[in-house]
């Protein structure tokens, strides 16, 4: 390439689920380029990635980063936290449960400094997604899974729900519920429709103002004094390249690496950064901080008859929970899985039923309380930053109080017909364990992530020290430089939030139209 074509307007770093979104929002103006730039290869010839029940193949493989988390003093120090290294992000590598924001989640964000984020503004955003999000057809429901929804109505005492999402859309929501999920998939196919299947795979090869360099891993963001004026990166061939950028520099690569990335690039905490050896350009004390997930624990049966085989990706429904009326949302999530979802249970001494013969809740904590950060142990961009949840260890211990009640009611769904008769015995934690105590400890110690990392560049109002971003998502203190994507996020929402960050992206190419549009008009 010559320098001219290493030029372009905006440069977007990450072709995850909001980058994939950004780049085709962009582009459909012809008279803008754009550079998308991923780490991992194309998706469009990979049929493991595309087909979505094959999605636990992609996990812990050569698509994926691996990060880890650090130890862990009240929680599992051994958890693998799978990041996405192929177009399309983390929307080609999990299971693409899609559920609508919850109106209350909003008033949170908004009420924590991230003007402009409401609930009203946010569903019309979420209207515009292209991926094609439908509830579970007939066809890939199972008679197992359907037991489980009738026994977790009865067990809990909550309804049977055809469509979240019909609930949440234009300002509703629900305080508990079961039934089959909405997933972003094509029922005929059984495919994904991930970021880059809806809105990158129709215009790759057509608008010629979007470049998309592949296997190409940015280590640095450039500057010139306060303004972001490009990337530094490195092609699979090994070949050092520069990428600048005209307008703006747009981080989309994640809770892990867009941090990361402004950390190796000097923006951070100053007194962090140097004692790695990084010489500080902008001192930013939130970058980072703020390090949330959705946690979750494990209970296994091994069933009388083999699970039947008719399913979209093994986890097909939902349980929603409220035990405090004074919130309307849920409070605790479930999913269930019609496999050995054994990473855990395994590292803890119990045996695993034999194939096809598994079924699993899993208790989920919706909004955590406890919090951790993601810091650099070294200045090499090679070395995989420490990623500390600090599972466990808000001071009221909230987060394992749900834990201890979701094994309990999970036990009672099991002891509930019909889902009763496909259950031959507890596998994990087992009958033996009952107190508590016990249940902590083993919930804890069983725990494991739904790869919602958020909250590392957190929005916020213009006087909140913490703050990352602005709600425009603009880094701080800087110029030609925004964030986009779930680190953003003051605080997870509710459920799985693959629509909150589609929304997000699609708001994100409106926020940089409309600053572009007011700097033209300010040079005129």
């Amino acid at each position: 390439m010559s320098d001219q074509e290493h030029t372009y307007d905006y440069v977007i770093v990450g072709g995850g689920t909001a980058g994939s979104v950004i780049a085709n929002r962009l582009t459909e103006d012809p008279d803008t380029t754009v550079c998308l730039i991923e780490g991992g290869p194309d998706d469009r010839d990979l049929e493991h990635v595309l087909r979505l029940r094959d999605w636990l193949s992609v996990l812990d493989g050569e698509l994926d980063y691996g990060y880890r988390t650090t130890e862990q003093p009240n929680g599992n120090s051994h958890i693998l936290h799978s990041r996405a290294r192929v177009l399309g992000g983390c929307s080609s590598h999990n299971t693409l449960i899609s559920f609508r924001p919850f109106a209350e989640d909003l008033d949170e964000w908004v009420a924590a400094g991230a003007e402009g984020w409401d609930n009203a503004t946010v569903q019309s955003y979420a209207d515009r997604i292209k991926c094609n999000i439908v509830p579970i057809a007939e066809k890939d429901r199972n008679a197992m899974v359907k037991d489980w929804v009738s026994s977790a109505s009865e067990a809990a005492g909550v309804p049977v729900i055809e469509d979240f999402n019909a609930l949440t859309s234009h300002g509703g929501g629900f305080a508990d519920g079961t039934g089959f999920l909405s997933i972003a998939y094509d029922p005929y196919t059984g495919y994904r429709s991930s970021a880059s299947v809806a809105y990158l795979h129709p215009i790759m090869d057509v608008r010629q103002n979007l470049t998309v360099l592949l296997e190409t891993w940015v280590d640095k963001v450039l500057f010139d004094g306060d303004r972001a004026t490009g990337v530094s990166a490195t092609t699979s061939g090994g070949e050092r390249i520069t990428v600048q950028a005209r307008h703006e520099v747009v981080l989309a690569a994640g809770a892990v690496d867009s941090p990361r990335l402004l950390m190796l690039s000097g923006v951070g905490h100053a007194q962090d950064l140097e004692s790695v050896g990084i010489t500080p350009h902008h001192d930013l004390a939130g970058v980072g901080a703020n390090l949330q997930d959705h946690p979750e624990s494990i209970i296994m049966w091994e069933t009388n008859e083999r699970v039947p085989e008719n399913t979209v990706m093994d986890s097909d429904a939902a349980l929603f929970v409220r035990r405090d009326e004074s919130d309307p949302r849920p409070d605790l999530m479930f999913h269930i899985y019609q496999i050995p979802f054994d990473d855990n249970t395994k590292r803890l001494g119990y045996d695993s039923p034999e194939d096809g013969y598994a079924v699993c809740m899993t208790p989920n904590i919706p909004r955590s309380r406890s919090r951790g950060r993601l810091y650099l142990t070294s200045a090499d961009p090679k070395v995989q930053p420490a990623l500390d949840f600090r599972y466990f260890t808000d001071p009221d211990g909230y987060d394992e109080r749900t834990i201890v009640d979701g094994l309990k009611i999970a036990r009672e769904v099991a002891a509930t017909e019909p889902f009763k008769s496909w259950i031959k015995r507890e596998v994990a934690p087992g009958p033996k364990i009952q107190s508590d105590e016990e249940l902590s400890e083993y919930g804890r110690r069983a725990a494991h992530t739904v790869y919602h990392p958020a909250g590392t560049c957190r929005m916020g109002a213009a006087d909140d020290d913490g703050a990352v971003v602005d709600p425009r998502l603009r880094v701080r203190g800087l110029k030609g430089l925004r964030v986009a994507d779930a680190s953003v996020f003051p605080t997870l929402p509710t459920p799985n939030p693959m629509v909150m960050v589609l929304a997000l992206g699609e708001r994100a190419a409106d926020l940089i139209r409309q600053d572009r549009s007011a700097e033209k008009g300010e040079s005129r």
